[in-house]
């Protein structure tokens, strides 16, 4: 195994961000009890068709407060409308958890 490059026999996983917790507790509850990152993150519906054309923009915070508490960008509080329509807030939070 590379463990600097974090190579390891299992998928890390990305878990909904809630909006009033840090991820560093919301991944210490899973199986994959560390935090990497608590990212926001927007795409572009459809397929990519370039290498080098922009597909999505996205924020990496730490994993340690809450940062934006604002329910908007909490993926499981909104509505299915906002999230399937696209019409709601455009960037949503989630939570990086890996195996130490």
């Amino acid at each position: 195994h590379l463990l600097r490059g974090r190579y390891r026999p299992w998928a890390n996983s990305v878990l909904a961000k809630e909006n009033t917790r840090s991820c560093a507790d919301q991944c210490a509850d899973t199986s994959r009890p560390t935090c990497d990152a608590d990212i926001s993150i927007q795409g572009d519906l459809g397929k990519a068709t370039s290498y080098t054309n922009v597909v999505g923009y996205f924020y990496n915070y730490g994993c340690d407060t809450p940062g934006n508490t604002g329910v908007p960008y909490d993926e499981v509080k909104a509505t299915d409308e906002g999230v399937l329509s696209g019409t709601g807030i455009t960037y949503y939070r989630f939570c990086c958890c890996r195996k130490p």
